[in-house]
């Protein structure tokens, strides 16, 4: 089995915001792909399976800062290795809108979500694919309220205008695994 894991938080009033895109990029793959619509399985998180066989999405309801649980709860039921077998699919701050990069491992690099995944796996050891929402250009702009807000319709054509190579990485990722996919497309 192969997992997508993408962080967001539940809710409208994170909907449209920056810390949602890898709920929007999940969005996006069920419709490249198919599979139907996001159910909730009375778990910690929405679940698709993918039109792929054995590929499911999951987009944790734990709220960002406790993603881990979501993992943790998937790993009691499901058998995938998480070095592996799961893409997170989550924001990155370090990166322009519009810019993706895929990651073996690494430092959550204070991003509280993947914090969460580290804490409960007991490692950083697990692959990511990175989507770009930029960095406020006044340093004195909370990063909380930053990636709490919603983008302005640029950014957002900006983020979305990625999403078909990221989808493309995440496919090539699926057939020939992260390595092969950061030599591809970072």
């Amino acid at each position: 089995m192969r997992l997508l894991l993408a962080l967001g938080n539940p809710g409208g009033e994170y909907r449209d915001t920056r810390h949602n895109v890898g709920w929007w990029f999940a969005d996006r793959l069920v419709r490249r792909w198919g599979g139907g619509r996001f159910r909730d399985e009375g778990t910690t998180a929405w679940t698709v399976a993918a039109a792929r066989p054995g590929i499911e999405i999951h987009k944790p309801l734990t709220y960002m800062n406790r993603s881990g649980a979501a993992v943790a709860a998937l790993l009691s039921t499901r058998r995938f290795d998480t070095g592996a077998d799961m893409l997170v699919l989550v924001d990155d701050v370090a990166l322009p809108v519009g810019r993706f990069r895929v990651r073996r491992s690494g430092s959550p690099g204070g991003h509280n979500g993947l914090t969460s995944l580290s804490a409960a796996l007991g490692h950083d050891g697990y692959p990511r694919l990175r989507l770009g929402v930029g960095r406020p250009a006044d340093d004195r702009i909370d990063l909380a309220a930053w990636v709490l807000a919603r983008m302005p319709r640029a950014e957002e054509e900006a983020a979305l205008g990625a999403f078909p190579r990221a989808a493309e990485a995440v496919e090539h990722w699926l057939e020939h695994g992260v390595e092969a996919t950061m030599n591809r497309f970072n």
